[in-house]
């Protein structure tokens, strides 16, 4: 493990992998550290599917998730991995929220149409809509697991070390650098620091950065089987409405029938980044299992299996991209962030370097403990 690097990445999951990737490719000295073992299920980015799309009902995000995709491209091709699977993506719920989706797509010049109920149910057979139904193409899911470990192999190639089982114990500011201390009492120095720690990332730079609000969040997930092989053609499903229910296709894990994923945006329990207990409750099975009766009746409405990861929302639920001192923070949080991972290395590379900074609704000084309506 070097002593001295140009940058040291704090955090393994697909914001901090995405980091290293970045970061080496411009050339610097990276060094990742990552607390528990490869493919560890603690965080947020374990697992085999999470949603991409470009239906947004916001300028900006709309906007990055095109650059998103096309980085997403460059990592499959360097490391000749296949990691986007493109069924399509489906946005409906309260007839505003559709609406703005779909003025979003068209102000973007994405490809999308919009549909009544009745006509996407004949489309889709098995779901059930309320209108208007926003479908756009260039949507379906990323694998998560395997994004991870594409973004790290392929930074080792260009000179990053990945070091895993290396807990952070304390960060401190060093010269015109940082301090980096580890749990065995290894100290390391770097030019600068990216914390990409998800749920941990508060607790890494308390006393260093004045972070917003960062609430942490167990979410619940299902995988329901389906009824009719056809589900297999569905595409991922953002429904705007109560608890924000999404689904996509689970992929490995949702077995060899790939069954459907299924989970509450905001359904989730507050707890810390150490306190999560991994229980499923009854109350979410329940919920979702009645979402599954009244708007999926081509799935079984008995889960398959079940699981747990961490949200951690800030109060506007826009992302956290900045830089204070050697400190970056990179928390592209609040259960929406996975489909810009590559994007987020870039812009977050580019806060280490001095490049650019990002988007003025991602700094610091865009946060507030109110948040702002979206």
């Amino acid at each position: 493990m070097p002593e001295r690097s140009d940058v040291v990445v704090i955090g393994g999951g697909l914001m901090g992998a995405a980091t290293a990737w970045a970061a080496a490719r411009r050339g610097l000295s990276v060094l990742l550290l990552e607390q528990y073992g490869p493919g560890h299920g603690r965080g947020s980015s374990h697992g085999s599917a999470r949603i991409v799309r470009r239906g947004y009902d916001d300028p900006l995000y709309t906007r990055l998730t095109g650059r998103a995709f096309e980085l997403w491209r460059e990592l499959e091709l360097q490391a000749d991995a296949h990691l986007l699977r493109m069924l399509g993506s489906v946005d409906f719920g309260t007839r505003a929220y559709a609406e703005s989706v779909a003025a979003q797509l068209a102000a973007a010049g994405v490809p999308h149409e919009t549909l009544d109920a009745a006509e996407a149910e004949r489309r889709w057979p098995g779901m059930r809509f309320e209108g208007p139904v926003v479908h756009h193409p260039q949507g379906g899911t990323v694998d998560a697991e395997a994004a991870v470990a594409a973004f790290l192999a392929t930074a080792v190639v260009l000179g990053a070390v990945v070091r895993h089982g290396a807990e952070v114990r304390s960060l401190a500011p060093d010269g015109d650098g940082a301090r980096v201390v580890l749990a065995d009492g290894t100290t390391l120095l770097a030019r600068q620091v990216v914390v990409a720690g998800g749920a941990w990332t508060a607790g890494l730079l308390d006393g260093l950065v004045a972070l917003p609000p960062l609430t942490v969040t167990q979410q619940d997930t299902f995988h329901f089987p389906r009824l009719d092989p056809a589900a297999r053609a569905w595409p991922s499903v953002l429904h705007e409405d109560g608890p924000g229910i999404y689904h996509l296709a689970g992929g490995r894990d949702g077995g060899p029938g790939d069954d459907r994923k299924i989970g509450e945006h905001y359904g989730g329990r507050r707890t810390t980044a150490a306190g999560r207990d991994g229980v499923i409750t009854a109350a979410s099975r329940a919920r979702v299992s009645e979402y599954v009766r009244r708007w999926l009746p081509g799935l079984d409405p008995v889960p398959r299996s079940e699981s747990s990861c961490l949200f951690t929302f800030t109060p506007s639920e826009d992302f956290l991209l900045d830089r204070v001192g050697p400190f970056v923070v990179c928390s592209p949080c609040s259960g929406h962030g996975a489909k810009f991972a590559p994007l987020i290395g870039e812009l977050t590379a580019d806060l280490v370097t001095g490049a650019a900074r990002p988007p003025e609704q991602f700094r610091l000084s865009a946060h507030t403990a109110e948040g702002r309506a979206r």
